[in-house]
C-alpha cells in the first residue's frame, strides 16, 4: 500500500476533519497526530524521527493510504518525491486564525505538558518553528512561507489548496470521487482536542 494523498498544511487548519472526509471516501486509513498518539511504537518511530532520523517511508506509513497533520505535513517534500504519484493537499486557514487556533491547542500543550523528547517539542517547536512558536510574527510568517513552498514546488495538477468550508466538491472533483450525500465532516474543535490530550494521557486512544 503507497500513500495515495499527502496532507502538506499546518495542524489546526482542519486536518482532523479533512481525516475524516479522506476516510469517507475511502483514501482511508489517513495517518494523522491522533494515529500516532495510539500506539506506543508509532510515538516512539516519530520520536525517533523527530530527532533527526530518516525512516523508512513505506515502513512507516505501512496500512496507510493517506496521511494529514503533523508529524507527516512536516515531511511533504520526502513524501511527494518518496510517493510521485500521490496527490498533494494544503489544507489553510487565514494566518490569524490558524495561529489563534494554534495557541490555544498545539502550543498550549508544548508550553505546559510536553517533555523535551517529545513529538510535539522536537518536531513542532524546534524543527517547524525553530524554537519560537510562542513568537505570533514568527510562527505566522513560517505558515505563510509553507503555503508558498508548497505552491511552488508541485505542480498545480497534482495538488489542490483546500480552505475550511470549501466542502466536498472541490476535494472530490481533485480526487475523481463522487460527492457524497453525508455532510462533510467537522470535527477537532479546541474543546475536542483537549478532550482528546486528556484521554492520551489516561492510557486511552485518542
Amino acid at each position: 500500500m503507497a500513500l495515495q494523498v499527502i496532507g502538506a498544511g499546518f495542524g489546526r487548519t482542519g486536518t482532523d476533519s479533512m481525516k475524516l472526509a479522506l476516510e469517507h471516501l475511502d483514501l482511508g486509513p489517513c495517518h494523522h497526530m491522533k494515529e500516532v498518539l495510539a500506539e506506543p511504537a508509532r510515538v516512539e518511530l516519530w520520536r525517533w524521527v523527530a530527532a533527526g532520523n530518516i525512516p523508512d517511508w513505506d515502513a512507516a506509513f505501512a496500512g496507510y493510504n493517506s496521511a494529514v497533520d503533523w508529524p507527516s505535513a512536516f515531511f511533504w517534500r520526502e513524501l511527494a518525491a518518496h510517493y510521485p504519484d500521490a496527490k498533494v493537499l494544503l489544507t489553510l486557514r487565514s494566518p490569524e486564525s490558524w495561529y489563534a487556533s494554534f495557541s490555544g491547542t498545539i502550543l498550549h500543550i508544548i508550553n505546559t505538558r510536553a517533555s523535551a523528547a517529545s513529538i510535539a517539542t522536537k518536531l513542532i517547536g524546534e524543527r517547524v518553528f525553530g524554537g519560537r512558536a510562542n513568537d505570533r510574527g514568527h510562527a505566522i510568517a513560517v505558515y505563510e512561507r509553507n503555503t508558498a513552498e508548497v505552491v511552488a514546488a508541485i505542480p498545480p495538477e497534482r495538488l489542490l489548496t483546500y480552505r475550511i468550508g470549501d466542502g466536498w466538491e472541490p476535494l472530490c472533483r481533485f480526487l475523481g470521487q463522487p460527492v457524497p450525500a453525508a455532510p462533510f465532516p467537522r470535527s477537532n474543535s479546541g474543546e475536542e482536542f483537549h478532550d482528546m490530550v486528556a484521554r492520551v494521557n489516561r492510557g486511552e486512544k485518542p
